[in-house]
């Protein structure tokens, strides 16, 4: 995945939103356009966003295609935020045990 275009697709609250419509089920852009105030054509623009980001996938069923979760894409995403949220965790421990010894 490139996780720039992981993290753009992540970064509007509108692309957040139908991923957590699609964490429940797959779904067709006309039942995604159904859940928000805005077009088909404005709804597919966030939708091929997040298929550029590998957060989705899409796959042809007759005349319609049908929109899912990408599990294998969110957990690249989720990997890199364990990753910082370890580091940040290190330095924060770090940080107390310095401020403690300053206190003594």
């Amino acid at each position: 995945m490139h996780e720039q275009m992981g993290f753009r697709a992540l970064a509007d609250p509108t692309r957040r939103d139908i991923l957590h419509l699609l964490a429940k089920h797959e779904m067709t852009i006309a039942e995604v356009a159904e859940n928000f105030q805005m077009t088909r054509a404005a709804v597919k623009k966030h939708l091929t966003i997040l298929s550029e980001g590998d957060l989705i996938t899409v796959r042809t069923d007759g005349r319609s295609k049908v929109n899912a979760l990408n599990p294998a894409g969110m957990k690249r995403v989720a990997d890199w935020f364990t990753y910082f949220d370890a580091f940040w965790d290190e330095r924060l421990a770090t940080l107390k045990t310095e401020i403690e010894k300053d206190m003594q």
